[in-house]
Protein backbone atom coordinates (compact mmCIF):
# COMPACT_ATOMS: atom_id res chain seq x y z
CA UNK A 1 0.00 0.00 0.00
CA UNK A 2 0.82 3.53 -1.33
CA UNK A 3 0.63 6.01 1.19
CA UNK A 4 -1.21 9.65 -0.16
CA UNK A 5 -1.39 12.38 2.21
CA UNK A 6 -4.25 14.91 0.74
CA UNK A 7 -7.73 16.54 1.93
CA UNK A 8 -10.01 18.46 0.25
CA UNK A 9 -9.04 21.19 1.98
CA UNK A 10 -6.09 22.06 -0.50
CA UNK A 11 -8.60 23.22 -2.89
CA UNK A 12 -9.60 25.96 -0.52
CA UNK A 13 -6.58 28.16 -1.61
CA UNK A 14 -7.67 30.22 -3.91
CA UNK A 15 -5.81 32.08 -6.34
CA UNK A 16 -8.20 33.97 -8.92
CA UNK A 17 -9.05 33.48 -12.19
CA UNK A 18 -6.83 32.13 -14.61
CA UNK A 19 -4.15 31.89 -12.33
CA UNK A 20 -1.58 28.45 -13.32
CA UNK A 21 -1.49 27.41 -9.30
CA UNK A 22 -5.13 26.74 -9.62
CA UNK A 23 -7.46 23.62 -7.26
CA UNK A 24 -7.88 22.04 -10.36
CA UNK A 25 -4.65 20.88 -10.51
CA UNK A 26 -5.33 18.84 -7.53
CA UNK A 27 -8.92 18.33 -8.62
CA UNK A 28 -7.53 16.27 -11.75
CA UNK A 29 -4.94 14.39 -9.94
CA UNK A 30 -6.88 12.63 -7.53
CA UNK A 31 -9.54 11.85 -9.95
CA UNK A 32 -6.92 10.61 -11.98
CA UNK A 33 -5.76 8.42 -8.89
CA UNK A 34 -9.55 6.87 -7.68
CA UNK A 35 -10.28 5.89 -10.99
CA UNK A 36 -7.39 3.96 -11.67
CA UNK A 37 -6.35 0.05 -11.74
CA UNK A 38 -3.48 1.43 -8.55
CA UNK A 39 -7.20 2.99 -6.82
CA UNK A 40 -6.79 -0.63 -4.35
CA UNK A 41 -3.53 0.27 -3.52
CA UNK A 42 -3.67 3.54 -1.88
CA UNK A 43 -4.03 4.92 1.91
CA UNK A 44 -5.71 8.03 1.89
CA UNK A 45 -4.35 9.72 4.92
CA UNK A 46 -5.67 13.90 6.26
CA UNK A 47 -2.96 15.43 6.84
CA UNK A 48 -1.75 17.44 10.19
CA UNK A 49 -0.83 21.36 10.54
CA UNK A 50 2.59 22.16 10.71
CA UNK A 51 3.02 24.68 13.94
CA UNK A 52 4.28 27.85 14.22
CA UNK A 53 6.92 26.78 15.43
CA UNK A 54 7.74 24.06 12.64
CA UNK A 55 7.18 26.72 10.30
CA UNK A 56 10.12 29.00 12.46
CA UNK A 57 12.68 26.30 11.49
CA UNK A 58 13.25 27.75 8.21
CA UNK A 59 11.63 31.03 7.78
CA UNK A 60 11.23 34.25 10.06
CA UNK A 61 8.36 35.14 12.15
CA UNK A 62 8.08 38.26 10.24
CA UNK A 63 7.19 35.88 6.67
CA UNK A 64 4.64 33.62 9.24
CA UNK A 65 3.11 37.08 10.22
CA UNK A 66 2.63 38.26 7.18
CA UNK A 67 1.11 35.38 5.51
CA UNK A 68 -1.31 34.88 7.78
CA UNK A 69 -2.62 38.65 8.52
CA UNK A 70 -2.89 39.12 4.93
CA UNK A 71 -4.96 35.87 5.05
CA UNK A 72 -7.48 37.06 8.20
CA UNK A 73 -7.88 40.29 5.99
CA UNK A 74 -9.55 37.62 3.51
CA UNK A 75 -6.34 37.95 0.67
CA UNK A 76 -4.24 39.27 -1.25
CA UNK A 77 -0.77 39.50 -3.38
CA UNK A 78 2.44 38.70 -1.60
CA UNK A 79 4.16 38.89 -4.38
CA UNK A 80 3.12 39.58 -8.39
CA UNK A 81 2.74 36.07 -8.94
CA UNK A 82 1.69 34.57 -5.12
CA UNK A 83 -2.21 35.76 -4.62
CA UNK A 84 -3.74 34.24 -1.31
CA UNK A 85 -7.31 33.95 -0.08
CA UNK A 86 -8.93 34.02 3.12
CA UNK A 87 -8.07 30.47 3.82
CA UNK A 88 -4.73 30.18 2.05
CA UNK A 89 -2.95 30.24 5.80
CA UNK A 90 -4.01 27.59 7.52
CA UNK A 91 -4.14 25.48 3.60
CA UNK A 92 -0.35 25.94 3.71
CA UNK A 93 0.27 25.01 6.87
CA UNK A 94 -1.66 21.70 6.26
CA UNK A 95 0.27 21.74 3.27
CA UNK A 96 3.98 21.70 5.13
CA UNK A 97 2.39 19.39 7.32
CA UNK A 98 1.55 16.89 4.86
CA UNK A 99 4.86 16.70 4.01
CA UNK A 100 6.02 16.21 7.83
CA UNK A 101 3.40 13.10 7.55
CA UNK A 102 4.87 12.03 5.17
CA UNK A 103 8.32 11.92 6.18
CA UNK A 104 6.82 9.74 9.23
CA UNK A 105 5.52 7.20 6.77
CA UNK A 106 8.75 7.17 4.53
CA UNK A 107 10.84 6.40 8.18
CA UNK A 108 8.26 4.10 9.73
CA UNK A 109 7.84 2.06 6.61
CA UNK A 110 11.27 2.09 4.73
CA UNK A 111 9.08 2.62 1.62
CA UNK A 112 7.86 5.34 -0.88
CA UNK A 113 5.03 7.59 0.06
CA UNK A 114 3.17 10.78 -2.07
CA UNK A 115 2.06 14.45 -0.49
CA UNK A 116 -0.66 15.68 -3.04
CA UNK A 117 -0.38 19.09 -1.54
CA UNK A 118 -0.75 22.84 -2.71
CA UNK A 119 -0.01 25.28 -2.20
CA UNK A 120 3.59 24.20 -3.31
CA UNK A 121 6.60 25.31 -1.71
CA UNK A 122 10.04 24.85 -3.44
CA UNK A 123 10.41 28.86 -4.26
CA UNK A 124 9.55 30.80 -0.50
CA UNK A 125 12.70 31.72 0.94
CA UNK A 126 13.35 32.46 4.44
CA UNK A 127 12.38 36.34 4.30
CA UNK A 128 9.96 35.87 1.13
CA UNK A 129 6.67 33.94 -0.34
CA UNK A 130 7.10 33.73 -3.85
CA UNK A 131 6.59 31.95 -7.41
CA UNK A 132 3.03 30.68 -6.05
CA UNK A 133 5.04 29.24 -2.69
CA UNK A 134 3.80 30.45 0.59
CA UNK A 135 6.18 28.01 3.16
CA UNK A 136 9.37 26.17 1.96
CA UNK A 137 7.68 22.31 2.20
CA UNK A 138 10.16 20.30 1.01
CA UNK A 139 13.45 22.56 3.45
CA UNK A 140 10.84 21.90 6.47
CA UNK A 141 10.61 18.26 5.96
CA UNK A 142 14.11 17.90 5.77
CA UNK A 143 14.67 19.55 8.71
CA UNK A 144 11.88 17.79 10.31
CA UNK A 145 14.22 14.32 9.35
CA UNK A 146 17.20 15.78 10.82
CA UNK A 147 15.46 17.10 14.21
CA UNK A 148 12.92 14.79 14.86
CA UNK A 149 13.60 11.53 13.56
CA UNK A 150 17.36 12.28 14.00
CA UNK A 151 18.61 10.95 10.39
CA UNK A 152 22.55 11.82 9.50
CA UNK A 153 21.90 12.61 6.12
CA UNK A 154 18.92 13.77 4.05
CA UNK A 155 18.40 14.82 0.00
CA UNK A 156 15.87 16.94 -1.94
CA UNK A 157 16.00 15.93 -5.47
CA UNK A 158 13.79 18.72 -7.20
CA UNK A 159 13.06 18.07 -10.66
CA UNK A 160 10.36 20.80 -11.12
CA UNK A 161 11.38 22.73 -14.31
CA UNK A 162 12.29 25.90 -12.14
CA UNK A 163 14.76 26.01 -9.91
CA UNK A 164 13.95 25.93 -6.02
CA UNK A 165 15.80 28.96 -5.07
CA UNK A 166 13.69 28.84 -1.53
CA UNK A 167 15.25 25.42 -0.58
CA UNK A 168 18.50 26.09 -2.23
CA UNK A 169 18.71 29.11 0.56
CA UNK A 170 17.24 26.94 3.10
CA UNK A 171 19.81 24.00 2.71
CA UNK A 172 22.76 26.03 1.60
CA UNK A 173 24.40 26.41 5.39
CA UNK A 174 23.79 22.91 6.57
CA UNK A 175 25.90 19.68 5.70
CA UNK A 176 23.47 17.22 6.81
CA UNK A 177 21.30 18.44 3.82
CA UNK A 178 21.93 18.00 -0.04
CA UNK A 179 20.21 19.83 -2.38
CA UNK A 180 20.03 18.78 -6.34
CA UNK A 181 17.73 20.66 -8.84
CA UNK A 182 17.31 20.42 -12.69
CA UNK A 183 15.56 22.86 -14.34
CA UNK A 184 15.45 24.51 -17.78
CA UNK A 185 17.88 28.26 -17.57
CA UNK A 186 17.34 30.96 -18.15
CA UNK A 187 14.15 30.51 -16.75
CA UNK A 188 12.24 31.99 -13.27
CA UNK A 189 13.82 32.52 -10.87
CA UNK A 190 17.01 33.39 -12.59
CA UNK A 191 18.65 31.06 -9.67
CA UNK A 192 20.22 27.47 -9.97
CA UNK A 193 23.70 28.48 -11.82
CA UNK A 194 26.35 25.13 -11.46
CA UNK A 195 28.44 27.01 -9.61
CA UNK A 196 26.26 27.47 -6.99
CA UNK A 197 27.36 24.38 -4.91
CA UNK A 198 26.39 25.47 -0.88
CA UNK A 199 28.91 25.61 2.01
CA UNK A 200 29.88 22.60 2.31
CA UNK A 201 29.41 21.50 -1.34
CA UNK A 202 25.96 20.31 -0.62
CA UNK A 203 24.31 21.57 -3.22
CA UNK A 204 24.23 20.65 -6.79
CA UNK A 205 22.21 22.44 -9.74
CA UNK A 206 21.85 20.90 -13.48
CA UNK A 207 20.71 23.98 -15.55
CA UNK A 208 19.19 23.02 -18.63
CA UNK A 209 18.68 24.40 -21.85
CA UNK A 210 14.78 24.72 -22.88
CA UNK A 211 14.06 22.24 -25.22
CA UNK A 212 15.34 18.96 -23.52
CA UNK A 213 13.77 15.75 -23.56
CA UNK A 214 14.05 12.38 -21.96
CA UNK A 215 18.05 12.00 -23.48
CA UNK A 216 19.20 14.95 -21.88
CA UNK A 217 17.56 14.40 -18.93
CA UNK A 218 19.16 11.10 -18.65
CA UNK A 219 22.32 12.30 -19.30
CA UNK A 220 22.38 14.78 -16.41
CA UNK A 221 20.92 11.98 -14.14
CA UNK A 222 23.40 9.18 -14.98
CA UNK A 223 26.72 11.60 -15.47
CA UNK A 224 25.79 14.06 -12.06
CA UNK A 225 22.55 13.51 -10.15
CA UNK A 226 22.81 9.73 -9.15
CA UNK A 227 26.66 9.74 -8.85
CA UNK A 228 26.20 12.67 -6.57
CA UNK A 229 23.17 11.16 -4.66
CA UNK A 230 25.27 7.84 -3.86
CA UNK A 231 28.46 9.93 -2.61
CA UNK A 232 25.73 11.67 0.12
CA UNK A 233 24.49 8.45 0.79
CA UNK A 234 21.14 10.19 2.31
CA UNK A 235 18.85 8.37 4.85
CA UNK A 236 16.00 10.30 3.28
CA UNK A 237 15.51 11.22 -0.23
CA UNK A 238 12.97 13.88 -0.69
CA UNK A 239 11.74 14.54 -4.48
CA UNK A 240 10.23 18.13 -4.95
CA UNK A 241 8.30 16.74 -7.77
CA UNK A 242 7.09 19.46 -10.29
CA UNK A 243 5.87 18.44 -13.78
CA UNK A 244 6.38 21.17 -15.11
CA UNK A 245 9.01 19.93 -17.70
CA UNK A 246 6.03 18.33 -19.26
CA UNK A 247 5.91 19.52 -23.09
CA UNK A 248 2.57 20.31 -22.78
CA UNK A 249 2.85 22.37 -19.46
CA UNK A 250 2.02 26.57 -20.40
CA UNK A 251 4.75 28.03 -18.51
CA UNK A 252 8.22 25.85 -19.59
CA UNK A 253 9.37 24.94 -22.96
CA UNK A 254 10.92 21.27 -22.10
CA UNK A 255 10.16 17.82 -23.56
CA UNK A 256 9.29 15.53 -21.04
CA UNK A 257 6.63 12.86 -20.87
CA UNK A 258 4.39 11.38 -18.34
CA UNK A 259 5.71 8.07 -18.65
CA UNK A 260 9.87 10.03 -18.50
CA UNK A 261 8.73 10.75 -14.77
CA UNK A 262 8.09 7.38 -14.01
CA UNK A 263 10.88 6.26 -14.83
CA UNK A 264 12.98 8.97 -13.35
CA UNK A 265 11.05 8.01 -9.98
CA UNK A 266 12.14 4.15 -10.97
CA UNK A 267 15.67 5.42 -10.84
CA UNK A 268 15.30 7.04 -7.38
CA UNK A 269 13.41 4.16 -5.50
CA UNK A 270 16.46 1.97 -7.25
CA UNK A 271 18.87 3.85 -5.13
CA UNK A 272 16.69 3.81 -1.74
CA UNK A 273 12.55 2.69 -0.96
CA UNK A 274 13.02 5.83 1.37
CA UNK A 275 11.48 8.65 -1.12
CA UNK A 276 9.18 11.11 -0.15
CA UNK A 277 7.65 12.81 -3.54
CA UNK A 278 5.62 15.69 -3.10
CA UNK A 279 4.23 17.94 -5.34
CA UNK A 280 5.41 21.01 -6.78
CA UNK A 281 4.57 22.53 -9.88
CA UNK A 282 3.04 21.26 -13.15
CA UNK A 283 0.07 23.37 -14.66
CA UNK A 284 -1.41 21.30 -17.73
CA UNK A 285 -3.78 19.19 -16.37
CA UNK A 286 -3.73 16.11 -18.19
CA UNK A 287 0.03 15.85 -18.42
CA UNK A 288 0.36 16.96 -14.80
CA UNK A 289 -2.50 14.18 -13.83
CA UNK A 290 -1.11 11.83 -15.92
CA UNK A 291 2.51 11.75 -14.89
CA UNK A 292 1.27 12.05 -11.22
CA UNK A 293 -0.10 8.37 -12.03
CA UNK A 294 3.25 7.26 -13.51
CA UNK A 295 5.31 8.06 -10.25
CA UNK A 296 2.71 6.32 -8.62
CA UNK A 297 2.76 3.50 -10.43
CA UNK A 298 6.45 3.17 -10.06
CA UNK A 299 6.62 3.51 -6.48
CA UNK A 300 4.12 0.35 -6.77
CA UNK A 301 5.88 -1.84 -9.15
CA UNK A 302 9.44 -1.58 -7.80
CA UNK A 303 11.11 -3.14 -5.16
CA UNK A 304 14.97 -3.28 -4.27
CA UNK A 305 16.93 -3.16 -2.25
CA UNK A 306 18.18 -0.88 0.76
CA UNK A 307 20.85 1.89 0.18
Amino acid sequence: MLPVIYTDRFLEHRTGAMHPERPERLAAIVERLRRSPLAASLTWQEPRRATREQLLWVHSAELVETVEQVCRAGGGSLDPDTTVSAESFEVASLAAGGWLDGVDAVIRTGEPAWVLARPPGHHAEREQAMGFCLFANAALAAQYALRVHGRARVAVLDWDVHHGNGTQQLLWQEPRLAYISLHQSPHYPGTGYSHERGSAGNVLNVPLLAGCARKEYQQALDALVWPFIERFDPEVLIVSAGFDGHIDDPLAEMALRASDYGDFARQALARTRRVLFGLEGGYDLDGLAESVFAVTEACLSVHTRQV
